[in-house]
């Protein structure tokens, strides 16, 4: 290895204990670009690097603000609050119904609005109304602790459904179509094994009965009737477009980003809730990280990572049946679980990419991605930034060992048998 790897590495390292650390409450977006930064200075990454990385991600990157920015603008017109006390209401006092129920509506978020649309919107509207039902913290814990596992595992059906899932799409030209034809039983897998693992790990923790308040009406969530009344039609027309789009060859950012400014104009118009909070609150933060840890990831692989990347998948590539597939997995799993999953993907598929034959190892890849953060609170932003909400709005707060033990017990499972779907779905494709 060269002393360029090395100091390469180096900076990785220290660019991600300061987007971990936070120190002087510095953003995220803004370390990841002084990382990114630096390797430009001492010649680790070059400008043509720069231009590369950002062919590679300009697209997920505003296929994802847009979804956010949508997500956010129905969240403040009580969109989500409407449907989830709709819930409450359908589930007639039976606790376990509301558990099964909840984790159904977040894997229809995620698969939609992006794993943080439920992280970060689902949370702590599933809360309030919990609370209103005057169920106690530690019955409330199973429904949070649900919510915020369902938003990553479930968040495998679409290119849309995970930052991880554009990245990848776009670096191997993946279409939304066949993307979907792929990963859409690997996901009702996912689903069915983390409602399953759910329900045994929580299912004595349940309350049994609750009771909601019959003076409260759903329709009292609604704070812009004509942003809530577009969002059922405007999102049918949305996914089919998004289906189109590999079919008249259409980057899908072009295609969110005109939904995005439709609702963000209509909000305006309405003056019912403040739309220029809503772009003020969107991750842009999440962008620059993006942008910024992928030019350092890039100078690392380019450097001698893939050096050591390449010959492991290689040797998981000739294993037999469906080990392939489930060892690269795991591998990418335990990757993002350490090094976060942006990070994590994007040395994936740099990797995966100087196979000769790599069959569906990228998405593996993507499973892993997207499921084996759940095996440690850093492995996704998306999970920090959900500890940090609940801890500030809601005053739940959830130790790095609770999380831990819970998501490898809840996780590991999960992951096998969705990595075994994606080998399945492998034969028959």
């Amino acid at each position: 290895m060269t002393f360029l790897f090395y100091l390469a590495l180096l900076i990785f390292a220290l660019t991600l204990v300061m987007v971990l650390k936070k120190p002087k409450n510095i953003g995220i977006g803004y370390s990841a670009l002084a990382g990114a930064l630096v390797t430009v200075l001492l010649g680790i990454s070059t400008l043509s690097d720069i231009i590369t990385v950002w062919n590679i991600v300009w697209n997920a990157t505003f296929t994802f603000i847009s979804i956010i920015i949508i997500s956010l603008i129905l969240d403040e017109a009580g969109f989500f609050e409407f449907i989830a006390y709709k819930i409450a209401l359908y589930s007639k006092g039976n606790g376990k119904k509301l558990f099964i129920f909840i984790i159904l509506l977040g894997s229809a978020i995620s698969a939609i609005f992006a794993n943080d649309g439920t992280a970060l919107i689902l949370t702590p509207i599933v809360y309030a109304i919990l609370y209103r039902s005057n169920f106690s913290k530690n019955r409330i814990l199973p429904f949070i602790m649900a919510t915020g596992f369902i938003a990553d595992t479930a968040s495998i059906p679409f290119i849309v459904s995970n930052l991880v899932n554009l990245v990848t799409a776009g670096y191997f030209h993946i279409t939304f179509s066949r993307y979907t034809e792929i990963m859409l039983i690997p996901d009702i897998v996912s689903i069915i094994a983390s409602l399953s693992v759910l329900y045994i790990y929580y299912r004595k923790s349940i309350k049994e009965d609750f009771h909601t308040d019959p003076s409260i009406k759903p329709s009292s969530f609604i704070k812009d009737r004509r942003i809530f009344l577009m969002a059922f039609p405007l999102t049918a027309l949305l996914m089919v477009l998004y289906f189109l789009s590999g079919f008249i060859h259409i980057p899908i950012s072009f295609i969110a980003m005109p939904f995005a400014l439709m609702f963000y104009i209509v909000a305006r118009i309405d003056g019912k809730i403040n739309a220029n909070y809503v772009v003020k609150i969107a991750p842009w933060q999440v962008v620059l990280f993006s942008l910024g840890m992928y030019i350092i990831v890039f100078g690392v692989s380019k450097n001698g990572l893939n050096s050591i990347y390449i010959p492991i998948l290689n040797y998981f590539s000739a294993l037999p049946g469906p080990l392939a597939i489930i060892t690269t997995g795991f591998f990418f799993a335990m990757n993002a679980a350490f090094m976060n999953n942006m990070p994590s993907v994007m040395i994936g598929d740099i990797a995966i990419s100087g196979i000769a034959h790599p069959g569906l190892l990228m998405y593996a890849n993507i499973i892993g991605n997207d499921i084996g953060p759940k095996f440690t609170p850093i492995g996704s932003l998306a999970t920090l930034l959900w500890l940090y909400t609940l801890e500030r709005k809601n005053s739940i707060k959830i130790s790095f060992a609770y999380y831990m033990k819970t998501g490898f017990i809840l996780a590991v499972p999960v992951l096998f048998f969705t990595l075994l779907s994606l080998y399945i779905t492998s034969l028959v494709i």
